[in-house]
């Protein structure tokens, strides 16, 4: 699938670029909300398949300053500083309620990672910073101020690293800790690294770290939420995820939300019945084609879902817990 999208090269690769616009059945005139506008991949294929209107979010003021030119170039897009988590509020105010469609592409932009500055990569060191809203505690205030067990906590759960343990006793170990070289430098150290492993060893805690800054898997579920209560019956919901974490949150969102709840037996009683389904998922996860995993090896982790919202009404949150 090909589109005749607004010209305007970009530094980020999107992921299942043609297959989140394909799931998403983008009808002439549609309105869809980019959740994660970056560079503007995804908007800018949305425009070229003929959306009426692109709302585009991002936390990130660099990414929506970047973005002008193209919010400039096509009246169709607008950009809106702020969290996907608050897209209905922000909807609302602008009387954008209800949207066709939404797309969110979960984690940290090519263009980010890319940015020594911004302390997301231990490929070019930089200032241990990995917050994406550029406000708040840092990477360094926190591994700097954080006790033992909470690091190891945080490594643990966000990283899923084995040794976190041995790991954040090494970061306290060794602080004051500013930079990412230094940072990945103590963790290869604690965890053993040697030149030819499968996967630097460090990327494990630099991924930990960054998700517990920025909330990353508070704000998906709150995301997610945020879309169905947005969505019109019949609107669609596109999500892109990159590890495991993430997209156990998906799918189970969307397991629960399409009514999928297990059968009872004489070891488990059947689950209450739940509100009516607010979502009927469309067919099978996508991974990345074998041609895209060569054009872009950091796609090789990537998995998209997508759902069609019903007419039901969104859950409440105190029966859906």
């Amino acid at each position: 699938m090909t589109h005749s999208a607004p010209s305007n090269e970009t530094p980020h690769v999107p992921v299942l670029l043609d297959e989140v616009v394909e799931r998403l059945a983008v009808a002439p005139g549609a309105v869809i909300v980019d959740g994660t506008f970056g560079a503007g991949g995804y908007s800018r294929a949305l425009l070229g398949a003929g959306a009426g209107r692109v709302i585009g979010f991002d936390r990130d003021p660099h990414a929506i300053r970047d973005g002008q030119s193209l919010a400039q170039e096509d009246k169709r897009l607008t950009l809106i500083h702020e969290r996907f988590s608050a897209m209905h509020e922000a909807l609302a105010e602008r009387d954008l309620l209800p949207v066709d469609g939404v797309t969110l592409d979960i984690g940290v932009s090519s263009m980010q990672f890319d940015q020594a500055e911004r302390g997301f990569s231990f490929q070019n060191d930089g200032p241990l910073d990995m917050r994406m809203s550029q406000e708040g505690e840092s990477a360094a205030d926190f591994l700097n101020g954080a006790d033992e067990a909470e690091i190891a906590r945080v490594i643990r759960d966000y990283g899923e690293e084995p040794r976190a343990r041995s790991v954040a006793k090494a970061i306290v170990r060794a602080r004051p800790l500013t930079r990412t070289a230094e940072l990945a430098a103590v963790v290869r150290k604690a965890v053993g690294y040697h030149p030819g492993m499968k996967s630097d060893p460090a990327t494990r805690t630099f991924q930990a770290i960054r998700i517990h800054l920025n909330a990353e898997l508070d704000e998906l579920e709150a995301g997610l939420r945020a879309a169905e209560k947005s969505l019109r019956p019949g609107g669609r919901l596109a999500v892109v995820t990159f590890h495991s974490l993430e997209d156990r949150i998906v799918k189970r969102f969307l397991k629960v939300r399409s009514g999928d709840t297990p059968a009872g037996s004489r070891h488990r009683p059947m689950a209450a019945a739940g509100p009516a389904p607010s979502f009927e998922q469309i067919a099978k996860p996508v991974a990345p084609s074998a041609a895209e995993l060569a054009r872009n090896p950091r796609a090789r982790s990537a998995k998209l879902r997508t759902a069609i919202r019903t007419a039901e009404p969104a859950w409440d949150q105190e029966k859906a817990a």
